[in-house]
């Protein structure tokens, strides 16, 4: 675009079009900005347009978000992405305007032009824009002299933002050179920016609140660079003048501001600043501690006087997590002394740990308005940064050094608080929700387990006085109801420690509160449930049995569906993960499985309607299929069941392309095909030809449920998929599959079971194509992936079709290409294979090479078959961790249950894992046992071989090997 009245005014028309409350003009103006945006200089005529003074504000603003969106597809667009990137030549322009543009803005445009510039610097700092601190601390001298404020701030604002990246990314020597280049530029003019604004702080502390606000807010985001750039290890400048910045922080945690603090959002503002400094000093103490140590008294000091006097508000929920967690590191440290003062742990414990344990009217509302985050906060282990937890963090934080004192104080504080709920428990109770809490919060979990301990009361004698009761009551809606959820939480914590008659009593309770109308209750009446039946004894059997739950087993599922039925619980994955795991234990029958896939299938429809909750909808399909594989693993009539019912859900999900869903329907359908004994309904072989559309195959995240579902196929129905050039769409699929790198291992999932299922005489035709496709990727991808999926398959077409099969047909590509291809990659390779079964059939197929193919037979292939043995040995006699190192391809997934994971994979309606070798028990002895035989066929010759192409650890294994299967080789 070129900068000239007329696109000035068509520009400015477009944004103000793009702000009519009537959609018609709303959508023609942005189609229009969309085609402007794939012209050069679009950008840099938005941005000018941004700038012009004579345009109305509220058109610039609108341009000053386009612009930020604009660089934000545009200025470094990834790799697939089919975006115009921003040319070089305009980019160095907007560089140029940027700064200056976004200083001298308008409040609201400068924070999209601050946005704007961290998006540019994400990319091109510093290494791309090393004008960019330099002119950021020059504008920053400017405003510093002038005492323009809201320059400055918009500055150390932007600075914050793009320093940031020091507190999230790994160390390494790129990092650490930006780093110092950042250091170089910005830490002296930050620290003289922070001293003169607390020396006007101090001069204007009792100014008024408008004064005061713009130089707080200043300290606050100095104090947030000085944490960015002390994080990966303590500079040498700011060791240099740790005494200014110390000092300095100081004041702001022991001194008041009345006339900010009495006036409106400006405590909100002051704490800020407090936890500002709190996570510096923190951070200094976790990182730094030797050099900080001369300041620790002081900051301890203040911190504590500070907690005593901060309310309960919630707008000081942060100052309060900040600063406790400060003392929580104190009193791990080595100068945890600070707390053995006579009467420093009741201080602590009274003053700062039970009035922030208590609840607060802010609980008991978040309790009834917002039960899930309530859940997430309370039971979940994820709110390290609310008042309640951290407070027992330092509670635990203390008892590292001082457990017997810690201990006791807690225990009487305990039997207090239950006393004071005795002497009035309708006005108290929250009394006794402090008591469960504290003794709930201080337990220790046993390390890799989830069994857990605690010192401060007699767990059994608790349960039975303090749980009990409210189990017991009748009213399971009675008040208070964050009693009865307290009670259910203790109840699932300690749950190993209840013995099972007296679990057993109260089960009943336990199904009666899936009946009450709080959705913590309910929820987490269902989560006790749940976590009770994983419970396992020192034997490692589960405790709870389908005979210990089938005397309630009816009025459990009717109450569980029930609970799903109530407001905001329409969703409730604490009530479906239940259902899932009491139908994985219970004893399935036909009674069971009418209401349970009636249920299920109507959560399943409405979910359809709008999937909302990715870790409901997956427990929702998890129980659908756990109930198939129970109840036709038990009755096989039960199929046609399951097929009337669930059938339309898969259908609307099919026929509608429900994204979210599809890949669960079509590992549910594999399950139900896999389950049925040929020949396959024709309901199900209508389906075929769909899956072999090509279209179907290009998105990513249907791909591993779309191998799965062809595979049943080919496993049940392998003659019919050979008719009609089936077989030959196969193949096509699976090649492509392999071609990319990122589906290769599904690819030869499909190959696998097309070897299995199909004769030889089937495959033949075909065969040429699929070694041909195969060595052509092998050119260019030698992964260990790629290869041990290669070795993997031809081991199969070997066991199943015979050594002569599998030598002929790869020669019938190139003469010899077998032994090359087993001198360059299966020998070598062989020993890095993993897995059971893997295992045993590469061993199994490299033995039957040994002893029946004639070419390796042959005098010319000695060393052939000597390193052969060598590798077989290898792979059967040493562990897989001392024989594969990690495969640098395979990355570690956390779990993620959101929409974002290209593929989850249900449990319950998982593949089985075929042995294709059953009739072979051991590989071991098949090995030494082949070999025995084929040495008598040529005494004299083999022993040789293998003394010369044998590692000698190899050749005492294989004649132990020998001795133990009473086996010789001569």
């Amino acid at each position: 675009m070129e900068w000239n009245p007329q696109d000035l005014h068509t520009l400015s028309q477009c944004f103000v079009n793009t702000l009519s409350p009537s959609p018609e003009p709303r959508r023609r103006a942005e189609a229009i900005l969309s085609d402007f945006s794939q012209k050069p200089n679009y950008g840099l005529a938005v941005l000018r347009l941004v700038a012009e003074p004579n345009v109305a504000e509220e058109i610039r603003q609108a341009a000053s978000v386009n612009f930020k969106n604009h660089l934000k597809v545009r200025w470094s667009p990834a790799p697939n992405s089919d975006e115009p990137r921003i040319q070089d030549a305009e980019k160095e322009q907007i560089k140029a305007l940027i700064v200056s543009l976004m200083l001298n803005a308008t409040p609201r445009i400068q924070g999209q032009l601050s946005e704007a510039l961290v998006l540019i610097g994400k990319h091109d700092f510093p290494r791309l824009w090393p004008n960019l601190l330099p002119e950021l601390t020059g504008s920053l001298q400017k405003a510093s002299q002038a005492g323009d404020y809201a320059s400055i701030n918009g500055i150390l604002g932007t600075a914050n933002s793009i320093f940031k990246k020091f507190r999230h990314e790994f160390k390494t020597n790129e990092l650490l050179y930006d780093l110092k280049y950042c250091l170089e530029n910005f830490a002296a003019p930050l620290l003289e920016i922070f001293l003169k604004t607390a020396n006007l702080i101090e001069s204007a502390a009792n100014a008024n609140a408008a004064a005061l606000k713009p130089l707080f807010e200043s300290q606050r985001l100095c104090c947030r660079v000085f944490f960015s750039l002390n994080y990966q290890e303590l500079p040498e400048f700011f060791e240099d003048h740790m005494n200014e910045w110390m000092t300095e922080q100081m004041k702001y945690l022991a001194n008041s501001y009345p006339a900010l603090e009495n006036s409106p959002d400006g405590l909100a503002l002051v704490d800020e600043l407090r936890a500002a400094v709190c996570e510096n000093i923190n951070l200094y103490m976790e990182k730094n501690e030797e050099e900080f140590q001369a300041y620790l008294n002081g900051f301890a000091l203040a911190v504590w006087n500070l907690l005593t006097t901060v309310s309960q508000s919630p707008s000081r929920d942060q100052l309060a997590v900040t600063a406790i967690k400060f003392l929580t590191t104190v009193s791990t440290s080595v100068h945890h002394s600070l707390f053995a003062g006579e009467g420093v742990i009741p201080q602590i414990c009274q003053g700062i740990v039970i009035p922030n344990v208590m609840l607060r009217d802010e609980d008991t509302e978040l309790f009834e308005m917002n039960y899930i985050e309530f859940i997430r906060r309370d039971m979940e282990g994820s709110d390290l940064d609310t008042r309640r937890r951290i407070a027992c963090e330092l509670l635990k934080g203390i008892a590292t050094n001082y457990k017997p004192q810690v201990t006791n104080l807690v225990s009487v504080q305990i039997q207090n608080l239950l006393t004071s709920f005795a002497a009035n428990p309708e006005k108290n109770w929250k009394d006794k929700d402090c008591a469960i809490y504290l003794v709930v919060s201080l337990a220790t979990k046993k390390a890799g387990g989830t069994s857990v301990t605690t010192d401060l009361v007699d767990v059994q004698s608790f349960f039975g006085s303090v749980i009990v009761p409210e189990l017991q009551s009748q009213d399971v809606n009675g008040f208070p109801p964050m009693l009865k959820a307290g009670a259910l939480k203790f109840f699932t914590m300690f749950r190993t420690h209840i013995p099972k008659p007296m679990t057993l009593q109260f089960f009943p309770d336990l199904i009666r509160f899936l009946r009450a109308e709080s959705n913590v209750v309910h929820s987490y009446a269902a989560s006790c449930i749940e976590k009770l039946l994983l419970v396992k004894d020192e034997s490692g059997q589960a405790r709870y049995t389908s005979l210990d739950i089938s005397p309630v087993l009816p009025q459990l599922m009717n109450n569980l569906f029930e609970a799903l039925q109530v407001p905001e619980s329409e969703e409730n994955q604490y009530i479906m993960k239940c259902i899932m795991r009491v139908l994985g234990v219970a004893d399935i029958s036909r009674e069971i499985v009418g209401p349970c896939i009636t249920g299920l299938t109507s959560v399943l429809n409405k979910a359809c309607e709008n999937p909302k909750n990715p870790v409901f909808n997956h427990y929702v399909f998890e129980s659908v299929a756990v109930l198939v594989k129970r109840a036709c693993g038990k009755d096989a009539s039960l199929i046609a069941v399951f097929e009337i019912n669930l059938f339309p859900s898969i259908q609307k999900i099919l026929v509608e392309d429900v994204q979210e869903f599809y890949p669960y329907a079509l590992q549910l359908l594999a399950q139900l095909v896999e389950l049925n004994r040929p020949p396959i309904p024709q309901s199900y072989m209508q389906i075929f030809p769909m899956l072999l559309s090509p279209d179907l195959w290009k998105k990513a995240s249907n791909v591993p449920a779309l191998v799965r579902l062809l595979q049943a196929f080919l496993k049940k129905a392998p003659h019919e998929l050979n008719q009609e050039g089936s077989l030959r769409q196969v193949l096509e699929i699976s090649n492509k599959l392999v071609s990319a790198r990122s589906t290769d291992e599904q690819g030869f999932y499909v190959l696998n079971t097309v070897v299995e299922s199909l004769d030889f005489n089937v495959i033949a035709p075909y065969i040429g194509q699929i070694w041909s496709s195969l060595f052509t990727v092998l050119q260019t991808r030698q992964s260990p992936k790629y290869i041990k999926c290669l070795l993997i398959f031809m081991s199969l077409v070997l066991v199943k079709h015979g050594s002569t099969n599998l030598v002929e047909s790869v020669n019938g590509i190139q003469a010899n290409l077998f032994l090359m291809i087993l001198g360059q990659f299966w020998i070598s390779n062989l020993t890095h294979i993993t897995g059971f079964i893997e295992t045993k059939l590469t061993a199994v197929a490299s033995t039957r090479l040994l002893c029946e193919s004639q070419m390796l037979l042959d005098a010319a292939a000695v060393e052939h078959w000597g390193k052969l043995l060598n590798s077989i040995i290898t792979l059967l006699s040493r562990a897989e961790q001392d024989r594969v190192e990690e495969d640098p391809e395979m990355p570690e997934f956390a779990e993620n249950v959101g929409y974002s994971a290209t593929f989850i994979r249900l449990h319950n309606a998982g593949k089985t894992e075929d042995d294709p070798l059953k009739d072979i028990r051991d590989a071991k002895e098949f090995l030494v046992t082949s070999l025995a035989r084929l040495s008598a066929q040529f005494p004299g010759r083999y022993p040789q071989i293998i003394s010369q192409y044998v590692e000698p650890a190899n050749q005492a294994e294989l004649l132990r090997l020998c001795n133990s299967y009473n086996c010789q080789i001569v």
